[in-house]
């Protein structure tokens, strides 16, 4: 297939190219190399992209609505997978215009490129976050989702909304993705792991907030690229029972289909950072603190339907995951 993928340079989006790579598809590559973190990295993994012949590398704003409508057209994608975003629960207490940018108006770029070219599919990065102030565990995209707690939440909350849209009114197939907190080689410098590698062999202290109590569905790289291929392959399909008197959130009768990638096993954050300390062969000094606005205490995800339409459950444990994470973060860094 010819799959357009945006945010290619990311901790997500390179993983995936690379398998739809592996397996022989084309990919079209779409990232702007923001400064939100670093740029070197992000230049890192399209390096490993672009070595192949049938990755195009394209640098787009989502934002630029010329810009994607244009690409769409000369490209003529079959299907889709929007990953670009601005990411970050904390940053968008400070930068919440960059949200509205990028998941709002970027997004709706994107919509619009896939309905005017006809586009088999479109798989887009929702979040676990959207489950906001729920408190009803295992998460289920069949609860209400409309307390979000950041507006990072907010913009991915909407971006389901606008995709139940397109596929009600153009009958695009759209597939929304809760990914629930994705760790692994080649991650983010700004998601936890990262911050207590560096710090724990800079021998500096790790903050650790809440306390040390949250618990978290940890979920590894690979397992979110298994669940993002399952799904591309698996084109959305209207839901015949379902029904606008008692309107379930997780389907529809247009071809619309939301699911979560979890590991379905939420780990406490201080059994988290005693499997990486022990990888590391080193102990973290703790900086205990609160929790911070935007956070919530829990998440855990129900990926009872992963399972049952897609025959697939992510299975890999937090010491192998952490384990594959430090050999990268060794051999990358040089530590």
């Amino acid at each position: 297939m010819k799959v357009l993928v945006t945010g290619t340079a990311g901790f997500i989006g390179h993983a995936l190219s690379l398998r739809l790579l592996e397996r022989g598809d084309e990919v079209i590559g779409v990232d702007n190399l923001n400064d939100y973190y670093d740029v070197q990295l992000k230049k890192d993994r399209l390096a490993r992209l672009t070595a192949h012949d049938r990755f195009t590398d394209c640098r787009l704003d989502l934002e630029d609505a010329e810009g994607i409508g244009s690409l769409f057209k000369t490209q003529q994608p079959q299907r889709v997978v929007n990953l670009a975003a601005q990411a970050g629960v904390r940053y968008s207490l400070t930068h919440p215009q960059a949200y509205v940018s990028a998941n709002l108006a970027g997004f709706v770029n994107i919509l619009e490129g896939c309905r005017h070219q006809q586009v088999e599919h479109l798989v887009y990065a929702s979040s676990s976050s959207v489950y906001g102030a729920n408190t009803n565990m295992p998460f289920s995209i069949h609860h209400n989702v409309d307390h979000p707690v950041s507006l990072y939440a907010a913009s991915k909350k909407a971006n389901e909304l606008m995709a139940h849209t397109y596929s009600h009114l153009f009958n695009l197939p759209t597939t929304g993705l809760r990914f629930f907190t994705v760790y692994g080689p080649w991650g983010r410098p700004d998601m936890a792991l990262f911050l207590f590698t560096r710090n724990i062999l800079a021998d500096k202290p790790i903050d650790v907030f809440n306390h040390g109590n949250h618990l978290r569905d940890f979920t590894y790289i690979d397992d979110i690229v298994e669940g993002v291929i399952r799904t591309l392959d698996k084109v959305a399909q209207p839901d015949p029972g379902w029904n606008g008197e008692n309107p379930d959130p997780g389907t529809g009768a247009a071809p619309y289909r939301v699911y979560n990638i979890g590991s379905n096993n939420p780990v406490k954050l201080m059994d988290y950072i005693e499997t990486l300390e022990k990888c590391l062969g080193k102990t973290a000094e703790k900086n205990m603190l609160p929790m911070q606005a935007g956070d919530v205490p829990a998440t855990f995800a129900d990926v009872s339907d992963l399972v049952r339409e897609m025959s697939y459950k992510p299975s890999t444990g937090i010491e192998q995951g952490i384990g594959a994470f430090v050999a990268w973060y060794r051999s990358y860094y040089g530590h």
